[in-house]
Order: C-alpha cells, then structure tokens, then sequence
C-alpha cells in the first residue's frame, strides 16, 4: 500500500508531462517554417518603415495597444508611448532617424499563434548610433503576427562602414 502511495506522485508527474508534450508538437514543420517567414516579413516592413520615416508602418508590426517594451532596466508603456517617443526622440530628419537593420534573426515557433524572435539590430546615424538584441515575443492575433513583449538590450556602437566594430556587413 505505501508503495502505491509513493508513486502516485510520479504517475501524476508523468501524466502531467504527457499532456504538455502534445502542446510543444502542435505546429507541423510546415506550418512553423510558414510562420517564420510571416514573422520575418513583419521585421522586414518594420524595418523598412524606420528607414523611410513612417514611425506608424513601424508601429504596425507591435500589438496595439497591449505591446509591452522593456528596455534600460525598465518595463515602459504601450503602444502609443512608444510611437510618441519614436516621433521625438528619432523624428524631424533622416539624420536623426538613421538607418536601422535587423540582422542574425532566429525564430522559434512554440503553437499556432506563440513565436519567439531573437535578432540583432543596428541603428546607424552620425550621433548616437546603435547596436543591441532585440527579444520578441510574437502573438498570432486575429490572423496575423504582432510583437506582444519587446525586450530591447542595446549600447552605443560605433559609426562606420559595414564590417567594422559595431555595424554588420550588409
């Protein structure tokens, strides 16, 4: 009797993991390689808009309003905070704004509409310039990929050319 009492904690254990495991194996490797090209899209058009001054197309790609940013030890506000301070801090002319790349992207897909993106980026522009990681929990979210929580680790990297300390070869 007391040994069957004793494994009743591991039965339980192992019914418990053999109900999770079918959770980590509902996305075929079809479906995970289609939502990682949908997700790197969405990088692509947000770098794109950086590029070409359109904070709002940036935005486009974060989840509105429930995006959650976490960057210089804090946890910030949403989505509208964001594109306020993107607007002041990084508007007015393209010098101020630089030009941004997302470089080195990996992602994993965990279900159908939860995806893990890991990335570098740079942030070249004559004062300032940037380089960091960017982690980002992605949300499928009525039919289609968001950032739901930016976690943003950067530092001041060196301007130059690509290839040198700093800025990634393009």
């Amino acid at each position: 009797m007391m040994k069957r009492l004793l494994a009743l904690p591991a039965i339980m254990i192992a019914i418990m993991v053999s109900m999770a495991a079918p959770a980590a194996a509902q996305v075929s490797p079809e479906d995970a390689a289609k939502a990682k090209a949908e997700i790197i899209a969405v990088v692509t058009a947000m770098e794109k808009a950086w590029n070409s001054g359109d904070f709002k197309g940036y935005m486009a790609g974060f989840e509105n309003p429930g995006v959650r940013f976490v960057s210089g030890g804090r946890i910030k506000g949403g989505w509208q905070d964001a594109l306020d301070n993107y607007v002041k801090n990084y508007g007015g002319s393209p010098d101020g704004r630089g030009q941004l790349h997302f470089y080195d992207i990996t992602v994993e897909v965990y279900s159908p509409d939860a995806a893990l993106l890991i990335s570098r980026y740079h942030l070249e522009r004559k004062n300032n310039p940037q380089e960091g990681v960017n982690t980002r929990l992605f949300r499928k979210i009525d039919g289609r990929w968001v950032i739901n929580m930016n976690h943003v680790s950067s530092f001041k990297a060196h301007a130059g050319e690509p290839g040198t300390e700093g800025v990634p070869d393009r």
